[in-house]
């Protein structure tokens, strides 16, 4: 079953300029005192958070003060950042954000009733309040990421990793939940490099961090351990699934290839795996899956061990 849906496209270029007095809205209709104090109170509140999520919460629980919404819905696929608050309705008004030809993401509106052209409008005004909040929130929010993201590859570099392993093993050890890490290294890198060069090798390096993230949960991370080995870490796996993910991460580097001067360069990866134990560090749990590594690389490459 289909709901009908709005969707719209809004240049805040234009909508700065309607906000100012200088050109009209089409279809405006003056708006009474309190709604003049909403913008104006959005305006201060928006300033005071370079947090996306917080910014994005400000704006709907104040804008339901005066309009009825069920949910809003956020996502900006440049950061990779998706935010929902409420509960999902039938009926949709959504936006794509733009402003200079920048694409700032996509939001939408959603209640249980047709949203009226003069709330659509005063929807659109007031979105241009978020206009150098999400901004800022968003150079920021890329800032960060690019802080811990490995260029090459886009994978988490090793200082996001440590904490990432660090806040996840805390999480499993609270909830009760197992966890689970692979060590992954690309069998005879060297070679790769030494024979065709590092521009192929930076292609290999590319296509496996590719090959892993394609074939993990959105809960899962990938990051770089260093060279060309891959750390990944299993949210809630415990070790008998971590071995299936390990296979089936095995399996994809079998399929790659890299053509170079007419001939395939053809690659296997080795895995070591290791489930955290009750009390252990994240240290232990790294050296663990490291050991078990060494110990795949011992007895031939191209294969899963599982650590003790």
């Amino acid at each position: 079953m289909s709901f009908p849906t709005n969707t719209n496209a809004i240049d805040f270029d234009s909508a700065r300029l309607q906000r100012f007095g200088f050109a009209p809205a089409h279809g405006f209709v003056p708006q009474p005192l309190d709604y003049q104090q909403l913008q104006r109170r959005l305006e201060l509140q928006l300033q005071t958070s370079l947090e996306a999520d917080k910014i994005l919460a400000m704006f709907f629980q104040s804008v339901q003060q005066f309009i009825p919404l069920k949910a809003l819905n956020y996502k900006h696929v440049g950061t990779d950042l998706r935010l929902e608050f409420g509960e999902r309705s039938r009926h949709n008004a959504s936006y794509c954000i733009t402003h200079d030809g920048e694409q700032m993401g996509e939001l939408a509106f959603q209640r249980d009733r047709r949203f009226a052209e003069v709330e659509l409008t005063q929807l659109e005004a007031l979105l241009a309040t978020l206009l150098y909040p999400l901004r800022n929130a968003l150079l920021y929010r890329n800032a960060n990421l690019s802080a811990l993201r490995d260029p090459l590859t886009g994978a988490g570099n090793r200082i996001a990793m440590e904490q990432s392993l660090t806040r996840e093993a805390e999480i499993a050890r609270r909830q009760q939940q197992p966890l689970s890490v692979l060590m992954l290294d690309i069998d005879h890198f060297k070679g790769i490099n030494d024979t065709h060069g590092h521009a192929t090798g930076d292609v290999v390096l590319r296509g496996v961090a590719d090959a892993i993230k394609d074939r993990l949960r959105n809960i899962d991370q990938v990051f770089r351990f260093g060279g060309e080995e891959f750390l990944i870490v299993l949210t809630n796996t415990g070790r008998e699934s971590a071995a299936l993910v390990g296979e089936r991460l095995r399996n994809a580097a079998l399929q790659l290839t890299y053509p170079v001067n007419g001939s395939p360069v053809e690659l296997t990866v080795s895995l070591g795996c290791s489930t955290l134990l009750p009390g252990e560090s994240p240290d232990s749990l790294l050296r663990r899956a490291d050991t078990a590594l060494y110990a795949a690389k011992r007895q031939g490459r191209n294969r899963l061990e599982m650590a003790g």
